[in-house]
């Protein structure tokens, strides 16, 4: 016991006698060291601090490490002030290490490695303390927006060190906001940002995130969701017919309105005129039966909100009723009285034949409406017109064969008696000497 006491007494002793000789060289300013090496230290509030002072060529003299305050921390491996926070990490002829605990903004400061030699050099460590700021706090003027309105929000990020940097998120995209800082009386900082922005119907559920950037925290924010009020969404939708509107149809629409909040009015109207008196109007539905052109016209949904009303359209266009179009066989069997009739009365045939052209076809059914006019009857017309062509061959045929045959005139008459041909002719009866001569034709 007798020598660890003469041991811290001699340990001592040498503290003092290097302190008394640091101040009788106190004329002298200390050189700043190029042997020494030091790091400066930044620290979150409450946290342990690391110092270091390391020595490049050492030539046993001594170190040691002081604070702010130019009290002695460590002398060699030594701790003269009672402040337990300081411990030491590591003592070596190259390196002085001692942790600070439990760091307060009190111990900011500039802390000295001085290496006792003639005269005496120091190296310096910063120690910078970070105290990050409260949880943000982000307000909105409206609480409920409307369509198309501007509105504005405010960040705070309250007490800190360094001052804390604001950014403002709106779903996935940035925005710019103004920010203003404070300095307050215990040397923090306050950061407010401000941001304005108009809202439109797709901000609705939309987040909008305040986000604060500080080196003693990460991912620090608030956030609020947006509630936007939006004009209805109008769609009206044929529910009936799926093709062509025609007359002696059924029409019926259905009128689709969306909003915030929900439209509690749906209206049909038609413009420039009177809905029909027989229409059946159900809340968003629209009933019209029986079609005909006088419906004509543009027919419209309107609905509306607390933030305004919308509309959609449908125009109607009544179209003829589909033509029904003759079956081929009946087409036929009325051609063939017709020709045959004709045969014995052309005049008749050219009254009766429009009864044969296709029934009238309405231009405005569209693409894809049947044709009038059937192929099937052409041919068939056709077939029966050659039919009774060979039919009146074969009678005229057989009318030749009929007539044909001798024929006899009173020319040869007195030929009997006659002893040659020239008296036979001079004795015919009647005398043809001098009359003139005679024909016959054949048609």
């Amino acid at each position: 016991m007798a020598n660890a006491g003469s041991g811290s007494l001699a340990t001592i002793l040498l503290l003092f006698l290097f302190q008394a000789a640091l101040h009788k060289g106190a004329a002298q300013e200390p050189v700043v060291s190029q042997n020494l090496v030091t790091d400066n230290v930044s620290v979150v509030e409450g946290d342990t601090a690391i110092i270091s002072c390391r020595v490049k060529n050492n030539d046993d003299s001594v170190i040691q490490l002081l604070n702010p305050n130019r009290q002695t921390i460590y002398f060699r491996d030594m701790r003269p002030l009672k402040d337990t926070r300081f411990q030491l990490v590591n003592f070596s002829d190259n390196e002085l290490r001692v942790s600070l605990s439990n760091v307060s903004l009190s111990d900011e400061g500039r802390y000295v490695c001085q290496l006792y030699t003639d005269p005496p050099q120091e190296a310096y460590v910063d120690i910078t303390v970070l105290i990050p700021p409260g949880n943000p706090i982000i307000e909105a003027r409206d609480e409920v927006l409307s369509e198309g309105n501007e509105t504005e929000m405010t960040c705070s990020a309250m007490s800190s060190k360094p001052a804390a940097v604001i950014r403002w998120m709106k779903g996935d995209k940035e925005l710019p906001g103004k920010p203003r800082v404070e300095l307050t009386y215990d040397k923090m900082y306050t950061v407010t940002s401000r941001l304005s922005f108009t809202v439109s119907k797709e901000d609705d559920g939309v987040p909008v995130s305040c986000i604060v950037d500080h080196p003693a925290v990460k991912d620090l924010r608030a956030q609020k969701y947006l509630e936007v009020q939006y004009k209805p969404e109008v769609k009206i939708v044929v529910e009936f017919p799926q093709g062509l509107t025609r007359e002696g149809e059924n029409l019926e629409l259905t009128c689709q309105a969306k909003g915030k909040p929900q439209p509690q009015r749906v209206n049909w109207l038609k413009v420039d005129d009177d809905v029909p008196s027989h229409a059946v109007i159900t809340g968003g539905d629209l009933y019209i039966e029986n079609l005909n052109k006088s419906y004509n016209g543009t027919y419209r949904c309107v609905a509306s909100n607390t933030v305004g009303e919308s509309f959609d359209d449908y125009v109607l266009y009544v179209y003829d009723a589909p033509t029904t179009t003759p079956i081929p066989t009946t087409a036929i069997t009325t051609t063939t009285t017709i020709i045959t009739t004709s045969t014995s009365n052309p005049e008749a045939n050219q009254d009766t034949a429009p009864s044969t052209e296709p029934a009238a076809h309405d231009s405005r059914a569209g693409e894809g409406a049947p044709r009038a006019v059937d192929h099937a009857v052409i041919g068939g017309v056709v077939a029966v017109v050659v039919f009774a062509m060979l039919c009146l061959l074969i009678v005229l045929g057989r009318y030749f064969a009929r007539h044909k045959g001798t024929y006899f005139t009173h020319e040869a008459k007195g030929a009997d008696d006659a002893a040659d041909a020239d008296t036979a002719i001079i004795n015919a009866e009647g005398g043809h000497t001098n009359s003139d001569e005679k024909k016959e034709y054949y048609i």
